[in-house]
C-alpha cells in the first residue's frame, strides 16, 4: 500500500511539474498556496459571483464625475471580475481603481490597452515608440527593455494585464487598424520582437496579451466598424499568422485575445466572428497550439456579428467557444442573467464554468491580488514620466532610424565648408524641431515658396535639399500619405537638386512615390516625435549612425529588412542625461544656481551647456540681454567670449603649426617675429609665453594714450566719427581710429619692459604677438584663417569676429555701457579695448560665439584633434599643450590652457581631474573639458553689463559651483530605479 501511495505521489509530482512548465498561470514556487487560495475563493462563491468573474467592463476614466458610474453597479450586482481602463489621467484612474477594489469582495483584474506605455511625453507623444518602429530595431534586447518599462508603467498604475503586444503580421499596407501597431511583415522578426516585448513586460509582473488571434494583419477594413474577412487557407494561416503564437506560447505567454474576424477556412458559419468560434478558440488555440493561459475575447460590442439579435447571446456563444474572459459586453446585466440561466438550464456545465473561473483566480493570485494593496497615488505622475523613460525612448528611436537609400554616400553630410543646405517641410507639421536640430550642425535655410516654380528658383544654388515629410504623431492611426501636389513638387525638386528625403511617419508613405531615382538619400524615421526629429537630424550630419532595418517591404524597390548602415563622423550628439550616466534630477541644481545668479545681480542672463561622452545633455538659457528685460536670452544668441578667444582661435592655429612641425615648444619669439631679435623678448619661447612665465606685463592700457587729456574722451588726433582712408579702424559705432596707430600698439609691446621677478603672471601680450606671427606666416588675417581651418568645417556657424557683419544686434548680447573710452553701449563690437583698437580681432579677445559652438571646439580637444570626420591635429599635439610644465614652480597653467588649481583656490570646483583644462573670460565666460569624465562645460554671460565694475559673479564662485553640481550629478547608472509598485 505504501509503495502504491509513493508511486501515485511521484506521478502527481511529475504531472504537476509538467503543468507548471506549460501553464503560465501557475506560481512555480508557491503552487500549494496558490491552489489552496483558488479553491477557497471558488468554494465560497455563489453562482452569480462565478459568472460575474467572466466579465470585464470598460471604464473611461475621463468621464465626467457627474455621470453615473455604472462600474460600481456592475461590481455590486453582477460581481464582475475586472475593469478595463481607457482615456483617463493617472490620478483619476488610480483613485477609481482604489474605489472599485473597496467595493468588490473578490479582487478585481485591471487591464489597459497600453501598448506604448502610459506616460505622455512633453511633445504629446506616447512614452515609447509604436510597434512598427520597434520592428525596425535589430537589437531585441532594446525591445525587451521597452517591454519591461511598459510593464513597470502598467504595474505602477495598479494594472495587472496589458493588452499587448500585437503579434499580427502586417502584410497589408492599407490595414486601417493594425499598421503601426504591428512589428512588421516578416514572421520571424515579428515573433522575435513580440517575444522580447512579452518577456520584458512579464518580468515586471504584468500579464502580456498576444493579439489578435488568429491574425489581423492582412485586412483593409476596420474591425470596430465591420467584420473583416481573412480569406486564407488553413495552410497559409498556420505557416504565417499562427507562427508567432506557437513560439510565444512555448515561452510562457500569459494570455491571448481572440480577434473579431471572419475566417472562412477556420469557421464555416457566415458572419460568425473568430471570437465566438469553438474551432478557432478551443480546437486550434487550446488544442493544436496547447495554450493554457487566459483567453480574452476582443470587444464583444463590435459590429458585424449578424447571427445574434438579443443582448448576451454573443457573450454566451463566446464562452461556449472556449474564451475565459468576456470583454466589453454590449449589456453586462442582461448577459450575466443569460449566462446564469444557461448554467441552470445545463447549457453551461459546472466543469466548464469552474475551468474558466479558476483560471481567472489562478491568474489573480499570480499577480498578487491575494494580497491586494491600494494603488499608491503619491508621485504617480512623476513615476510615469521619469527621465529613464526619456533615455530609453531615445535609445529605441536611435536604433530604429533606417536609411533605405544612400546614393554616392550622401549620408552623412561631410565637409561642411561652403555647403549651402536648404530645408523644406511637407505634411501637416512644420518640422520646426527637425530644423532647429539641423541648425546645430550647419547653416540650414528654411526655404518656403508658394508654388513649384518659386521653389525651383529659390533652390537653384543649394548643394543639398533636405525634405522633411512630417505627419501627425498624435496616435498610430493618423493619416500618413503624401498629397498629389506634394508628390509633383517633390519629384521636380529631386530632379533639379541633390535631395535627402526624411519620412517621419510609417514607411508605407514611400509607396506613394512612383520612382525614387532622383533621390540621393531616403531615411525612414517612423514617427514625428520631437526625439525622432532630433535624432534624425543628428544622423544626417553623422553624429548618430543609421542602425535600423525596414520592418515591411516598400514595393519592389525596398525589400523588408532593407538596411543601409552609416558610420559616425564624431560630431556632438544631443540627448538625455541618463543615457550617459548623469542624473537629470540632480542637474536641476544648475537651474537653481543660475537663477540665484540672476537674482543676485551677478549677470543679466546666461547660456549654460553640459556635454558628457560626446553628447549634449544640458543646454539652457537664463535671463535677458540686459537688466531692462526686453530680450530673453536664446540658444543662438552670441556673446563676447573675451579671453576664451585664446583657446578657441589662437591656440588651435598654433597647435596646427606645432603639429606640422613648423614650430616647436622651444621656438623663440625672435624666430617667429624677426623684429624681436634684438629686443628684450627675443629669447622667450613659445612654451614660456603660453604658460605665462615669460615675465611679460599682464596688459597695457593702450587706449589711455589716445584720450584727450582734458575731456578724457577719445582725442580727435586719433579718432573720427566717420571712416575715411586714414581713419578706417572701427573701434565702436561712430568711432574710427587712425590706421597707423595699430603699428604703435605693436611697437609699445616690443619696447615694453619685462617684469623683474620671475614666475607666473597671466598676460594678454603673447596673443598680440602670436596673432601677428600667424597673419604674417599665412599672409591672411586671423579671422579668415580660423574660419577656414576650424569654424566652417566644425559647423561653428555662430562663431565669428566682428559679428555685426553677419548678425543683427538682436542676436548679440551687449557687454558694457562704456563711460571711460567709447562713451556708448558696447554692442556687437569687442569689449576688450586693445582688441578693439586693432580692428576687433585680437589673438586674446574679440571672438563672439554661443555655448553650442564652443562645445564643438572643446569636444574637438577631448577627441584629441578629431571631429566631424576630419583630423585637425594629432593626439600627441593636444597632450603637449595640455601639460603643466611649471607645476614644480607652483604654476598651474598648461600651454595656452588653464588647468586646475594646485592649491585651495583656482578656476575650478576642485572636483575635476588634473588632466582637465579650459579657460575663463573677463566678460563672464568660462569653459572647461575633462578627459577622464568626458565632460564639456560652457558658461556664457555678460556680467560686465552695464558695468565691468560688477564683480559679483567672480566673487560668488557661481561658475565653479555649477561645475560642482555637474560632477555631483554623475551616477554612471545604466537603468532606472524601481518604481513604487505593489508586489
Amino acid at each position: 500500500m505504501k509503495k502504491l501511495l509513493a508511486a501515485t505521489l511521484f506521478l502527481f509530482l511529475i504531472i504537476s511539474a509538467k503543468a507548471q512548465q506549460i501553464n503560465p498561470l501557475l506560481v512555480k514556487d508557491d503552487l500549494p498556496s496558490q491552489q489552496k487560495w483558488v479553491d477557497s475563493i471558488y468554494g465560497n462563491m455563489s453562482l452569480q459571483e462565478k459568472v460575474g468573474q467572466l466579465f470585464m467592463a470598460v471604464k473611461f476614466s475621463s468621464d465626467s464625475r457627474s455621470k453615473k458610474d455604472v462600474i460600481k453597479d456592475y461590481i455590486e450586482n453582477q460581481y464582475i471580475g475586472g475593469v478595463i481602463f481607457s482615456k483617463g489621467g493617472p490620478q483619476r484612474q488610480a483613485k477609481l481603481g482604489n474605489e472599485y477594489q473597496e467595493l468588490s469582495d473578490i479582487p478585481l483584474f485591471y487591464a489597459m490597452d497600453a501598448e506604448w506605455g502610459l506616460a505622455m511625453r512633453l511633445d504629446s507623444t506616447y512614452a515609447f515608440p509604436w510597434n512598427m518602429t520597434l520592428g525596425a530595431i535589430k537589437d531585441d534586447k532594446i525591445v525587451e527593455k521597452v517591454g519591461k518599462r511598459v510593464g513597470e508603467h502598467v504595474k505602477r498604475m495598479g494594472m495587472h494585464i496589458n493588452f499587448g503586444p500585437v503579434v499580427d503580421i502586417n502584410t497589408n499596407p492599407k490595414n486601417p487598424i493594425i499598421g503601426n501597431r504591428s512589428f512588421g511583415e516578416d514572421k520571424l522578426n515579428v515573433t522575435q520582437k513580440a517575444m522580447a516585448f512579452m518577456k520584458g513586460m512579464q518580468s515586471a509582473g504584468i500579464m502580456a496579451n498576444a493579439k489578435h488571434f488568429p491574425g489581423h494583419g492582412d485586412t483593409a477594413t476596420d474591425s470596430h466598424e465591420t467584420l473583416p474577412t481573412i480569406d486564407f487557407t488553413k495552410h497559409r494561416l498556420d505557416s504565417i499568422e499562427l507562427y508567432p503564437y506557437r513560439q510565444l506560447i512555448q515561452e510562457g505567454l500569459s494570455s491571448v485575445m481572440v480577434a473579431h474576424l471572419n475566417v472562412p477556412s477556420l469557421e464555416e458559419r457566415y458572419g460568425y466572428p473568430s471570437s465566438i468560434s469553438e474551432n478557432i478558440v478551443t480546437n486550434i488555440l487550446k488544442g493544436e497550439l496547447g495554450f493554457n493561459g487566459l483567453i480574452f475575447t476582443d470587444a464583444l460590442n463590435m459590429k458585424g456579428a449578424s447571427n445574434f439579435k438579443e443582448p448576451g447571446e454573443i457573450d454566451l456563444a463566446a464562452f461556449l467557444a472556449g474564451n475565459d474572459v468576456l470583454l466589453i459586453s454590449e449589456n453586462i446585466p442582461k448577459a450575466h442573467n443569460l449566462m446564469v440561466k444557461a448554467f441552470r438550464d445545463g447549457i453551461i456545465t459546472e466543469e466548464r464554468l469552474a475551468h474558466s473561473v479558476k483560471k481567472i483566480l489562478y491568474a489573480k493570485y499570480k499577480l498578487g491580488l491575494n494580497k491586494y494593496k491600494p494603488i499608491v497615488t503619491e508621485n504617480l505622475v512623476e513615476d510615469l514620466n521619469s527621465a529613464w523613460d526619456d533615455a530609453l525612448y531615445e535609445e529605441a528611436m536611435e536604433n530604429a532610424l533606417t536609411v533605405v537609400k544612400n546614393q554616392d554616400n550622401v549620408l552623412p553630410i561631410k565637409d561642411l565648408q561652403k555647403k549651402k543646405i536648404a530645408y523644406i517641410n511637407f505634411g501637416d507639421d512644420s518640422g520646426k524641431t527637425f530644423l532647429n536640430e539641423l541648425r546645430k550642425y550647419a547653416d540650414v535655410d528654411w526655404v518656403k515658396a508658394k508654388g513649384l516654380d518659386d521653389y525651383v528658383k529659390k533652390l537653384k544654388n543649394y548643394n543639398y535639399v533636405i525634405i522633411g515629410f512630417h505627419r501627425s504623431n498624435e496616435n498610430p492611426w493618423k493619416s500618413f500619405e503624401f498629397t498629389e501636389k506634394e508628390l509633383v513638387w517633390i519629384y521636380e525638386i529631386a530632379r533639379t537638386n541633390k535631395v535627402i528625403l526624411d519620412v517621419f511617419t510609417r514607411p508605407y508613405a514611400l509607396l506613394d512615390l512612383k520612382t525614387t531615382t532622383n533621390f540621393e538619400g531616403i531615411i525612414c524615421s517612423y514617427q514625428n516625435s520631437e526625439v525622432s526629429q532630433e535624432l534624425s537630424a543628428q544622423l544626417i550630419f553623422g553624429a548618430r549612425e543609421a542602425k535600423g532595418q525596414l520592418p515591411v517591404s516598400i514595393g519592389e524597390e525596398f525589400a523588408v529588412h532593407t538596411s543601409i548602415e552609416t558610420k559616425s563622423l564624431k560630431r556632438l550628439q544631443y540627448g538625455t542625461p541618463e543615457s550617459v550616466g548623469v542624473s537629470s534630477e540632480k542637474l536641476k541644481k544648475i537651474d537653481t544656481l543660475a537663477r540665484t545668479g540672476l537674482w543676485g545681480g551677478m549677470m543679466p542672463g546666461a547660456q549654460i551647456l553640459v556635454a558628457r561622452k560626446g553628447k549634449v545633455i544640458y543646454n539652457k538659457t537664463f535671463g535677458h540681454h540686459t537688466q531692462q528685460k526686453k530680450n530673453s536670452v536664446k540658444y543662438d544668441d552670441i556673446y563676447d567670449v573675451a579671453s576664451l578667444t585664446k583657446i578657441l582661435a589662437t591656440v588651435p592655429m598654433i597647435m596646427e603649426l606645432v603639429d606640422r612641425k613648423v614650430i616647436t615648444m622651444d621656438t623663440k619669439l625672435s624666430e617667429m617675429l624677426p623684429e624681436y631679435k634684438n629686443s628684450n623678448k627675443g629669447h622667450i619661447t613659445l612654451q614660456e609665453m603660453l604658460s605665462h612665465v615669460a615675465r611679460l606685463k599682464a596688459w597695457i592700457p593702450f587706449y589711455t594714450h589716445t584720450l584727450d587729456t582734458v575731456t578724457k574722451r577719445p582725442s580727435e588726433k586719433y579718432y573720427k566719427k566717420n571712416p575715411n582712408e586714414e581713419f578706417n579702424i572701427k573701434v565702436a559705432e561712430g568711432l574710427y581710429m587712425r590706421r597707423d596707430y595699430k603699428d604703435s600698439i605693436y611697437e609699445i609691446i616690443r619696447k615694453s619692459d619685462l617684469r623683474s621677478s620671475k614666475g607666473y603672471k597671466y598676460s594678454d601680450l603673447p596673443y598680440y604677438l602670436l596673432k601677428k606671427f600667424l597673419e604674417e606666416f599665412y599672409g591672411s588675417p586671423l579671422e579668415l584663417l580660423v574660419q577656414r581651418d576650424y569654424y566652417e568645417s566644425l559647423g561653428a556657424n555662430y562663431t565669428t569676429f566682428n559679428p555685426l557683419s553677419k548678425f543683427t544686434k538682436a542676436d548679440i548680447v551687449p557687454t558694457e555701457d562704456d563711460s571711460y573710452f567709447r562713451m556708448q553701449k558696447v554692442h556687437g563690437n569687442v569689449h576688450d579695448q586693445g582688441a578693439a583698437m586693432i580692428g576687433g580681432v585680437g589673438g586674446h579677445a574679440g571672438l563672439f560665439s554661443n555655448s553650442n559652438d564652443i562645445a564643438k571646439l572643446m569636444q574637438l580637444y577631448l577627441w584629441k584633434g578629431f571631429y566631424g570626420g576630419k583630423r585637425y591635429f594629432n593626439p600627441e599635439t593636444l597632450d603637449m599643450f595640455n601639460a603643466c610644465y611649471y607645476c614644480e614652480d607652483n604654476v598651474r597653467r598648461g600651454v595656452g590652457f588653464d588647468k586646475p588649481q594646485l592649491g585651495e583656490s583656482g578656476p575650478t570646483c576642485g572636483c575635476v581631474s588634473m588632466t582637465s583644462f579650459g579657460h575663463s573670460g573677463f566678460t563672464g565666460t568660462f569653459t572647461w573639458a575633462d578627459p577622464e569624465e568626458e565632460i564639456v562645460y560652457v558658461f556664457l554671460s555678460n556680467r560686465t553689463y552695464p558695468s565691468a565694475d560688477n564683480r559679483k559673479l567672480i566673487g560668488s564662485n557661481l561658475r565653479s559651483n555649477i561645475q560642482e553640481a555637474i560632477y555631483d550629478a554623475i551616477t554612471n547608472e545604466e537603468g532606472p530605479t524601481n518604481l513604487t509598485i505593489q508586489e
